[in-house]
């Protein structure tokens, strides 16, 4: 299903924040991202959910680092330097991602964003509230209230 987003209320324009996640371009709108950073040494977080990657200490608050691959259903990927974490404010939670790699800032008009499709497995559906085709891919846009949603279902489920 790739028809467009239709409302009554008027085209709103964001930018979104894109980063790869294995082989796909994702994008979060921005407003969301409180810092991109490199990896920081993790404190492993005994008996948590395999999408918890660790806690950090980022100046003085202790930041929740989740792994988007397994909150994907994809393996596990390698560390490397490319990659990076996203530190995001949700709601008054802060959270961080670990990605695979952050690419660029896009501005984005709503009436551009179109259903994801509907071959998505479960756990990307979930996390994917639309898709936007930019000059040269398809960027996924990213839901963090889901993100955040769906790692504490994991972490239940976990304990």
């Amino acid at each position: 299903m790739n028809s467009k987003h239709h409302s009554n209320s008027p085209s709103k324009v964001a930018q979104y924040a894109t980063f790869y996640c294995d082989k796909s371009l994702l994008g979060l709108d921005i407003s969301y991202v409180q810092e991109i950073n490199r990896s920081f040494d993790l404190t492993q977080v005994p008996l948590s959910s395999k999408c918890v990657r660790g806690v950090m200490n980022l100046r003085g608050e202790v930041v929740t680092m989740l792994d988007l691959r397994t909150l994907m259903g994809l393996p596990a990927g390698k560390s490397g330097p490319r990659n990076r974490n996203l530190i995001l404010k949700c709601d008054g939670d802060i959270f961080g991602l670990s990605v695979d790699g952050v690419a660029d800032i896009l501005t984005i008009d709503s009436s551009a964003i179109t259903q994801p499709p509907s071959n998505l497995s479960i756990a990307e559906s979930r996390l994917i509230r639309g898709v936007y085709q930019a000059d040269k891919s398809l960027v996924m846009l990213v839901e963090p209230r889901e993100v955040l949603s769906a790692s504490l279902n994991l972490m239940r489920n976990a304990a």
